[in-house]
């Protein structure tokens, strides 16, 4: 069986580090991917996708990554399930990234217009609205995904 996912989409939030009880490092963050096909009003919409890194990829995450920086996550799906306080049974479904990579230069993401984090250059309607959804408004659009380089991928670069 093939559990593979390969995501590419920006960090909805800054990846806070933690450490289990052993010392382990991990993070948790969200990608917000647009999805290929636009609704019936020709709105583009996005996936908000769980991903949780482990070790020396939650190390570096912490250490390197950002919110609103462009991504590409390598990994499997997993589930799992605990309960909550109320002893309610709560399921989860993630992606546990095995690769992380920043797909984007620090010179790119630094000519953006307003890239910092309180005025992130992206208009009211725009992900970076401060909704109640880790800072992005699921419904809008994402409109700068051209402002860096193109990369020119042959089907020879692809793992399948």
């Amino acid at each position: 069986m093939i559990n593979r996912v390969i995501l590419v989409g920006r960090l909805t939030k800054d990846p806070a580090l933690r450490k289990t009880a052993s010392g382990t490092s991990v993070v948790s963050f969200t990608v917000a991917c647009n999805r290929r096909f636009s609704g019936q009003n020709q709105e583009q919409q996005a996936d908000f996708i769980n991903c949780v890194a482990w070790r020396q990829t939650a190390d570096f995450l912490s250490q390197y990554a950002a919110k609103g920086n462009l991504v590409g996550v390598e990994g499997r799906i997993q589930t799992r399930s605990y309960d909550d306080q109320t002893g309610k049974r709560v399921w989860v479904t993630e992606v546990v990234a095995d690769n992380v990579q920043m797909l984007e230069s620090r010179a790119a993401r630094e000519a953006r217009p307003n890239a910092s984090v309180q005025n992130s250059g992206y208009q009211a309607d725009s992900y970076f609205s401060q909704a109640d959804t880790g800072g992005y408004a699921q419904d809008q659009g994402f409109d700068d995904f051209d402002t860096g380089p193109t990369l020119d991928i042959s089907s020879d670069d692809l793992p399948f």
